[in-house]
């Protein structure tokens, strides 16, 4: 989610308004096997992805729920969990089991947004508690311990931006000069969760921003002289390794070599248009780096979706994070046609050249300190 974010906020951060500033908003589609993520990483951090949401101090009677599925019903978030129950008694130093159950436990929970608009919340609206046959559980004690303990837990449930900010600042700032450090934190500061509604696909968020009212100058800027194509050529380099391993390995999670040509051949244009657009000057119905990026992602994004669905639900998860950042793209550009967009060669040198101006670590510096 924050990766998600920060590639929104710089995108943002491009837009070169020329008009007031106003709230203007995106759109942005998380899957639910995103949102799977985020919930397990606040909630299910045991051992295969269980939670022990209660327990006495001699773990004699406790209360573990594992494996959640994550869904989508009707305008609500559905979550299914296995539920491991037991009531015992602790005698003499031995626990002696009074009752044990288990089954699944479904919550049916409406993503819900603070007043500040800064936190989205997922309440319970109704929960359900069956064994594996199907059959309604019917235990008074069990039903009471799921109702007081597990549903808070679930409700507890949160994406806050608040806890994001300084992170997405840390993260971004590499790539603002340090006189637009002001519009970054104001841009981040303005950020807010302006409608949320779940879908079948998943949960769809309406992020409402501030364009900066000092936006990232996006003047034309020169083609890079002899020294910076020298110093672009090794940074390509290395991006280009990083993506031809990236394509090898999707092609070996698919099986597919299919699409192993078809990424080998996106990456072929991408060099192509990365390299125009940093050693020629275009304008921008010309430019290679725009026709690029909104002829390719037609064909990519697809390809990449049809790609996650084959694969283990770790590996899907960089490829849809990739998809939903990436997407925001679009409806950025539509919001800037007006006013001018970073997808673009201009852009491109700006951000390269932040990238080589950066200065350098001294060889013996250890780097975590």
């Amino acid at each position: 989610m924050k990766f998600i974010l920060a590639w929104t906020t710089f995108f943002i951060l491009t837009l070169n308004q020329t008009s007031s500033a106003q709230t203007l908003t995106l759109p942005l589609q998380l899957d639910y096997r995103l949102i799977k993520k985020v919930i397990t990483d606040q909630l299910y951090t045991g051992k295969n992805d269980s939670a022990k949401i209660w327990h006495d101090p001699h773990d004699c009677s406790y209360l573990t729920l594992s494996n959640p599925q994550v869904a989508g019903q009707e305008g609500l978030v559905k979550l299914t969990h296995d539920v491991a129950a037991q009531i015992g008694a602790h005698f003499g130093g031995q626990c002696m089991p009074l009752l044990k159950w288990s089954g699944l436990f479904e919550t049916l929970q409406r993503p819900t947004l603070s007043q500040d608009h800064s936190v989205v919340s997922l309440p319970v609206t109704k929960a359900m508690a069956y064994d594996k046959q199907g059959k309604k559980l019917d235990i008074a004690k069990l039903q009471e311990l799921i109702k007081t303990v597990a549903e808070p837990k679930l409700t507890g449930l949160k994406i806050d931006l608040n806890e994001s900010r300084q992170d997405l600042q840390r993260t971004l700032s590499r790539y603002v000069k340090k006189d637009s450090a002001d519009e970054l934190k104001a841009m981040l500061a303005s950020l807010r969760f302006n409608k949320i509604a779940a879908n079948d696909a998943g949960i769809a968020i309406e992020l409402a921003f501030t364009p900066p009212a000092n936006p990232l100058p996006l003047t034309a800027t020169a083609p890079f002289t002899a020294k910076e194509q020298r110093q672009w050529q090794s940074l390509w380099h290395e991006w280009h390794g990083f993506l031809s391993k990236t394509i090898a390995q999707a092609s070996q999670d698919s099986g597919s070599e299919e699409l192993r040509k078809n990424l080998s051949s996106i990456l072929q244009d991408m060099d192509q248009a990365f390299n125009a657009g940093v050693t020629r000057q275009t304008d921008r119905g010309a430019d290679p780096i725009r026709l690029f990026f909104i002829s390719t992602w037609a064909q990519l994004s697809p390809l990449l979706q049809q790609l996650s669905k084959q694969l283990p639900e770790a590996k899907a998860l960089q490829y849809l994070t990739f998809i939903a950042a990436t997407d925001v793209m679009y409806p950025l550009d539509a919001i800037g046609s007006p006013f001018g967009l970073g997808i673009s060669s201009d852009g491109l040198r700006n951000l390269v050249r932040l990238l080589m101006t950066e200065p350098q670590q001294p060889e013996n510096e250890n780097p975590a300190l």
